[in-house]
């Protein structure tokens, strides 16, 4: 396998869980992937806290740009979170 990826279809995304918390994931298919957190199938995390809804997206990412995303979003603040999702600097901002 190729270790550099240049296929640029991974999103990183928020949702807000049904109790207000909130989980940060990546994929290349978000339909589809939100549809497996509502019926309970894709994380332990939010299958306990249904329904989730999506409330945040950055696109454009290949896989290991979007895992390194994904770990800074894990890192910052709630407050910090909530401000990212306020602005909505997210799809397509690293044109």
């Amino acid at each position: 396998m190729d270790h550099y990826d240049e296929n640029k279809d991974y999103s990183v995304y928020i949702l807000e869980c049904a109790d207000g918390t909130y989980y940060t994931g990546i994929t290349n298919n978000i339909k589809r992937r939100l549809t497996f957190h509502n019926r309970g199938q894709a994380s332990r995390y939010t299958r306990a806290r249904l329904p989730v809804k999506l409330c945040y997206l950055e696109k454009g990412w290949s896989k290991p740009e979007a895992l390194r995303r994904e770990i800074e979003i894990k890192r910052l603040s709630r407050e910090q979170k909530k401000q990212l999702i306020t602005l909505g600097k997210s799809v397509d901002q690293r044109d």
